[in-house]
């Protein structure tokens, strides 16, 4: 029977303002999934919430649907979610008793949460003689402008007069110039300038004239005394306090607000006096004094202050809402200082104050933690001194364009307080976080006010060959092109690998990118990224391909996009590039089984075997543990599993436990084991997601603001098994201390009082590179969507082997496209990319597990395929009480093991060199059953006495070879991957003995020596070469031409071969242990050694002043 969902929760809404409709669209939007609230909204007017801030159009449309914030229609569907909205319905009394909140209509509704969102209303000097007359208005709400616009119908030629010179001051004014029936229309302002709470003088006066040239009469320093009114108390003018009088017919008062509390107040609920502006009171989290019940907005009162502007109400709202929704998955957030910044545009003049925009007339309010602990520790006393808490100021007047902007700076220019702009805000947007987040400049205060000169594109054309473009590696531009000229470098890859430009900071990476392209585009060369030469087309061209045909299998993707000329062999094999490439856009678009028949062939050695091939042949196994949490009991069984298998153990870096040494044919068993215990395979060996390393969180951590763990838990969850163009990792820190290094990982997440900034596209390993944030303060329900879209787009788009990071640097638009695409939804495809991610996650299935639960799978793991003997491939030695293999010999077998073969090319060799030859059967020819019609055959490994044999099937034709590559003196190349030219012309491969096609070639697993199959020669390192053989295939067995077992084994030999302590030279850390003896050494006190001196005692400086009260300098 299904599980009964619980009953939502009532949450009630009374007000249908701007900031309770901000408040409704949070919940509605945490809500999405888990859905636990049903919202009802109480709206005291006969409107959908609409747009206060613009009621100044409305005198150009007349429209009142113009100004909702959301159509009708929105309401309609959103009812069907759980929205209930009543407009024209007055809350009059509530119940924090019962729960319930009574209405004008007679209506009762109960809730178990009650936000109140009543805004605040008009004040009216209602002391001011004439208040009431017949023409006085207020400018708040739409129905103040419908009765303004019919009274105004007959007053034409008669003079309109707004009283106040602030923002909804001039807004008035404007709308009563707009209406167009008035001969002219004051502004009075009691001080001697307008717009006194967001500007200086000079800004104001600026303000001034220029409304002034618009046609609007200011009148400063004048209050009004009383209102002149006829016998029928109609407007006839107003008196000033000076005794000035003005005939006027209409007076708009927009002098302030007041808060509406009187329906908290009635309810026993506290409130701030009305002497000290009201309000009702809320804490940090916007709960008032009676439990369940929030108030947002113009009516709450926080810190004894209440805010009439749209944006400190919608911060209350989000954080209300948040934590409604989120706060079981994340710390509760807390209303703090809101940014009360503004920018509008009023009477056509652009204005914006920003900051702390009066710290150089009032002193700062806040100072830059960092700036104070820099200038403390350059003070001779170590603190401040008067000068450095005063703020210094920079202004830029251009009177000619109508541009003023004041900046104000802390007393050494490092810091951007506050400031004010008036005709050119253009800044705003740049300016507003710089102060908000207290960033220190990265110029000189008089070049950030006017803005650095700006240069063009970067393409190298009118450098000289001498110019440093690489400053880390000191290389020119000349170095560059010379190396691309010389046909060295036909890629990135390879300019930076030749001549090191690009990998120290990487900021060097969009020249050298251009010169790179220049430069082969003036040799009359085309830039390609091609896969590789089977394929001319790049990896993303590919996915595209095989994800709208629905390809499943390497024969349908070659004969589709392979490259099928007349040279060409069309039953080309691959090769070590493209075969792994293809691989991972099957898994990546299909998740079957990496070793399926159809799969297993593509793979590389790594995940052909579900594990790590180490440097002695064996393999590394590594158990998910996600997010770094795992219980004792898990522990105990890896430890169990460790010592049963005399694996070595270490803790990776990221948070997990790596298992080495594991012989190939105990592979089944030590996963089973595993799986028992309830591990499964940690994709340690894919191109995919590798782990999501976490800090303890608000788990643990006093520090901690959000469930770091349990979010990264819940990620590797979802995306553990997901293949991609190259691994994947992930970090959530549980605050800004970055204790999980997030922001080096290919998404990383940080969690902030809002929800988490999600980052990505950064990575460590030989070029590091930070992450750069894609979106801020994201709730933890909206995180998922964010970064499914993201890794699918990676996915779709990322070139073969192709980092986020370097994917993100050559992606086109960079994060501002990235996100456009992923937040805006710029190309449309947000559905699709969570809709593709949605069939990945939910196809996940344990690798290990499905292994060994095919019995053809686990048959292939065995070390030898015709012996059940083994064979060690290195000596192990000890240390630290764990064994490991001998480091590896420093020099290459370069013997010519070609003259060692039975096989030239295609040819049979008369085995000189040998007392005799013979035909030998190996191993049943049934081995090899289906390999016909797999892109990499079919491999097998030999025993023969002491040495150890590699025989394919591959094309329909058999090869024989070694199975040690000379490079390493490693046992290992029938794990390799196969590959065949694609053309007959121009290969290094030798042809076979009808010449129908160039001989496949073998890649070594460990460093991808590619040696031919026929011949032995080695494609890419002519020192080296391996012995090929002879085979055949008759009486249902394959038979090599070898020679005598033990001629052979003297020769080729593991004993011969194997690496041993001694091989590799002088251990590489012998000489720091000779010098310091560290090895062994545990537990030691300062001088507890024999015969060492007693240590003389010396102070404990210790850096920060700390104790348990001091918070380190994070």
């Amino acid at each position: 029977m299904a599980e009964k969902s619980p009953p939502r929760k009532r949450l009630v809404v009374v007000g249908l303002g701007m900031v309770g409709m901000s408040f409704i669209e949070k919940v509605l939007k945490y809500d999405t999934k888990e859905r636990e609230f049903d919202i009802t909204v109480l709206g005291e007017e006969p409107y959908l919430a609409y747009n206060r801030v613009g009621l100044t159009s409305f005198f150009a449309h007349s429209e009142i649907p113009n100004l909702y914030l959301n159509p009708q229609e929105w309401y309609d569907n959103t009812a069907k979610t759980g929205l209930n909205c009543h407009i024209n319905t007055k809350v009059v009394d509530i119940d924090t008793a019962s729960k319930t909140v009574h209405c004008e209509t007679g209506q009762t509704v109960p809730y178990d949460t009650l936000v109140l969102a009543t805004g605040s209303d008009a004040v009216l000097p209602r002391r001011t003689p004439g208040h009431d007359a017949h023409g006085v208005f207020v400018y708040r709400t739409i129905d103040d402008l419908v009765r303004l616009v019919a009274f105004s119908k007959d007053k034409g030629g008669s003079d309109g007069v707004v009283v106040g010179g602030g923002l909804l001051g001039l807004e008035a004014a404007k709308a009563m110039m707009d209406l167009d029936v008035y001969g002219k229309v004051h502004l009075v302002e009691r001080n001697k300038w307008v717009l006194s709470r967001q500007l200086d003088a000079d800004a104001g006066g600026m303000v001034v004239q220029q409304v002034r040239a618009l046609g609007l009469d200011v009148m400063l320093s004048k209050r009004v005394q009383r209102i002149q009114v006829d016998t029928a108390n109609n407007v006839t003018g107003v008196v000033f306090e000076d005794g000035e009088e003005m005939a006027c017919s209409t007076v708009c008062f927009a002098i302030g607000i007041s808060p509406r509390d009187e329906l908290a107040r009635n309810a026993g609920i506290d409130c701030a006096a009305a002497a000290a502006a009201g309000g009702i009171i809320v804490d940090n989290s916007m709960q008032t004094s009676a439990p369940d019940v929030f108030a947002v907005g113009e009516c709450a009162s926080w810190s004894g202050t209440t805010y009439g502007l749209i944006a400190p109400g919608v911060e209350m709202a989000d954080v209300l809402a948040f934590n409604l929704t989120q706060a079981k998955l994340h710390s509760p957030r807390v209303f703090k200082r809101p940014d009360v910044s503004t920018k509008l545009k009023l009477l056509g003049v652009d204005v914006a104050s920003f900051g702390d925009f009066f710290a150089d007339r009032d002193g700062p309010k806040h100072l830059p933690p960092k700036y104070i602990r820099d200038t403390k520790a350059k003070s001779t006393t170590g603190s401040l001194s008067a000068a450095d808490k005063q703020a210094k100021i920079l202004t830029y007047n251009d009177p000619f364009q109508n541009i003023y902007k004041k900046y104000i700076f802390t007393a050494d220019g490092k810091y951007l307080l506050g400031g004010m702009m008036i005709g050119d805000t253009s800044d705003y947007i740049k300016v507003v976080p710089l102060v908000k987040n207290m960033k220190e400049l990265d110029m000189p205060p008089g070049e950030f006010i006017i803005g650095s000169k700006k240069s063009g594109d970067e393409n190298g054309d009118d450098l000289d060959d001498d110019t440093q473009v690489c400053s880390c590696h000191n290389v020119t531009k000349g170095d560059i092109v010379c190396q691309v000229q010389s046909g060295e470098c036909k890629d990135i890859a390879s300019v930076k690998s030749c001549t090191k430009a690009g990998t120290g900071c990487g900021g060097c990476m969009p020249l050298v990118t251009s010169i790179f392209n220049k430069t082969l585009t003036s040799m009359g060369k085309e830039v390609t990224n091609y896969l590789c030469e089977h394929f001319n087309y790049s990896r993303t061209d590919l996915f595209n391909i095989i994800m709208v045909k629905k390809h499943k299998t390497f024969a349908e993707v070659f004969a589709d996009a392979g490259n099928n000329s007349s040279n060409s062999t069309s039953s080309s094999v691959g090769c070590e590039l493209c075969k792994p490439g293809v691989a991972s856009i099957f898994a990546s678009l299909w998740n079957k089984h990496v070793l399926s028949a159809s799969n297993h062939g593509l793979q590389d050695t790594n995940d052909r075997y579900l594990g790590n091939i180490q440097r002695n042949g064996t393999y590394s196994v590594v158990p998910r543990v996600p997010g770094g949490e795992i219980t004792p009991a898990k522990l105990l069984a890896i430890g169990r599993v460790a010592d049963k298998y005399s694996l070595y153990t270490k803790i990776t870096g990221g948070q997990r436990i790596d298992l080495f040494g594991a012989r190939k044919q105990d592979l089944p068993e030590i996963w089973a084991e595993l799986g028992a215990a309830g591990l499964e395979s940690g994709h340690a060996y894919a191109k995919s997601l590798r782990t999501v390393k976490s800090c303890v969180g608000s788990t643990w951590c006093r520090f901690g603001i959000g469930d770091s763990v349990g979010l990264a838990v819940r990620l590797e969850e979802r995306y553990k098994s997901i293949r991609a163009p190259h691994k994947i990792k992930g970090g959530v820190s549980g605050c800004v201390r970055e204790c999980a290094e997030a922001q080096s990982k290919d998404f990383g997440l940080i969690a902030t009082e809002k929800g988490f900034n999600v980052y990505v596209a950064g990575n460590g390993g030989v070029n590091p590179k930070h992450c750069e944030l894609l979106a801020k303060d994201v709730p933890p329900a909206d995180v998922v969507t964010l970064i499914d879209r993201y890794l699918m787009f990676y996915i779709r788009t990322a070139d073969k082997l192709q980092r986020t990071a370097r994917w993100l640097e050559n992606l086109p638009g960079g994060i501002a496209y990235l996100q456009d695409v992923i937040l805006h939804d710029k190309l449309g495809i947000c559905a699709s990319l969570e809709a593709q991610m949605k069939e990945l996650v939910d196809s996940y299935f344990d690798e290990w597990a499905e292994a060994i639960s095919d019995p053809a799978i686990k048959a292939r793991f065995a070390q030898f395929d015709n012996s059940r003997d083994a064979l060690p491939g290195m000596e192990l030695q000890t240390a630290r009480e764990q064994s490991y293999p001998v480091q590896w010999t420093n020099e290459s077998a370069t013997e010519d093991f070609r003259a060692l073969g039975t096989r030239s090319g295609g040819a049979v060799q008369d085995g000189s060199g040998w007392s005799t030859t013979s035909w030998e059967p190996v191993i049943a020819a049934s081995h090899f059953g289906g390999a016909d019609d797999l892109p990499n055959g079919i491999s097998a490994t030999v025993k023969r006495s002491d040495t150890q044999l590699a025989v394919w099937r591959v094309g329909g034709r058999y090869y024989a070879t070694q199975q040690m590559c000379p490079h390493k003196r490693a046992f290992i190349l029938s794990d390799g991957l196969i590959g065949q030219s694609s053309t007959t012309t121009g290969s290094l491969s030798v042809a076979d003995r009808d010449g129908s096609a160039p001989a496949p070639w073998v890649s070594c697993p460990h460093h991808k020596r590619n040696f031919d199959l026929a011949s032995g020669s080695c494609r890419n390192d002519e020192a080296l070469s391996i012995a090929t053989f002879a085979v055949e295939e008759r009486d249902g067995q394959v038979y090599l031409l070898l020679p005598p077992a033990e001629e052979l084994d003297a020769k080729l030999g593991t004993k011969k071969w194997m690496v041993r302590k001694g091989d590799g030279g002088e251990e590489p850390l012998a000489a720091l242990d000779r010098k310091y003896k560290l090895v062994g050494r545990r537990g030691r006190k300062p001088g507890a050694l024999e015969g060492a001196p007693a240590m003389a005692a010396s102070p404990m400086i210790a850096a920060g002043g700390g104790g348990c009260g001091v918070a380190p300098d994070w």
